[in-house]
């Protein structure tokens, strides 16, 4: 069996909603059933096959070829299965997802794995606002999984995030980890204002310091923490350079915060 591969092979002039095209919604469908799919486009629907050249027969295994900006959605709740987008990524990459590997060689919008559950997303270029976070109105951002993003990443990454990690190999932007309940959210570049806003758990390690503080975290001094290396251990199965950070982080200057809510999170600056 072959992957099964989406070409675009038109220019788009509305977004497309592009979650009907899973693993779990393909699975045992012919390459006609696939391309009657019906995909959301501006306030119309369209085949698939009249935006896509559609090749192959693997459901486990699907390709986005061409993909650009517009496409949204991309991986919407899926459970299993390999999902690969060559180019950009919309908005709502990896929404609700549960299992499954999502792996985008461009940019993705905003809200890329927002109430994410498990799973990994491996994004090559740079994140939108609100990453891992919540959709408006709700409580539980991101609750499972593993996001890497090997550029930069927007405002409010992890807002709400329940549990999981985020790891930015490059800068990242305001509000960091706010209201945060529990999870960890790892920074190799450097951040952005109001780090920690409202945190009530989890943990921010940051391997750069912020330009400032903010008032409600109270300074815990420098510590040597036994779970560190063992937390950069476990990113060793990962394409990310954290895991081979392991042996090179031995103390950290601990904040504790945010102290205008439960005060029960952790920042971490390597020092």
């Amino acid at each position: 069996m072959t992957a099964l591969i989406f070409t675009l092979a038109t220019e788009l002039r509305q977004r497309v909603d592009l979650s009907p095209l899973t693993p779990d919604s393909l699975a045992g469908k012919s390459i006609e059933e696939i391309g009657a799919t019906l995909l959301q486009t501006g306030n119309r629907q369209r085949r698939a096959d009249e935006i896509f050249v559609i090749e192959g027969n693997d459901t486990s295994h699907i390709k986005v070829q061409n993909s650009t900006a517009k496409l949204d959605y991309i991986g919407k709740g899926m459970t299993h299965g390999d999902l690969y987008v060559a180019g950009d990524a919309g908005s709502y990459a990896g929404m609700s997802m549960k299992g499954g590997n999502l792996r985008i060689l461009g940019d993705v919008g905003a809200y890329a794995a927002c109430e994410m559950k498990n799973g990994q997303i491996h994004v090559q270029g740079d994140a939108g606002d609100f990453l891992g976070a919540a959709l408006p109105g709700n409580k539980k951002g991101m609750q499972g999984g593993i996001v890497i993003v090997k550029g930069n990443a927007a405002d409010r990454v992890g807002d709400r995030m329940r549990r999981g990690a985020i790891l930015i190999e490059g800068d990242a932007g305001c509000y960091l980890g706010a209201r945060m309940t529990a999870g960890t959210v790892a920074v190799l570049g450097s951040v952005g204002e109001h780090i920690g806003y409202a945190m009530q758990r989890g943990t921010l390690l940051l391997l750069q310091a912020p330009s400032s503080i903010p008032v409600t975290f109270n300074d815990c001094g420098t510590h040597t923490l036994g779970f560190l290396p063992l937390l950069l251990r476990g990113f060793q199965e990962f394409e990310t350079r954290f895991g081979a950070l392991a042996g090179s982080i031995k103390r950290v200057q601990r904040y504790a915060g945010d102290m205008a809510n439960l005060g029960k999170g952790e920042m971490l600056i390597a020092v």
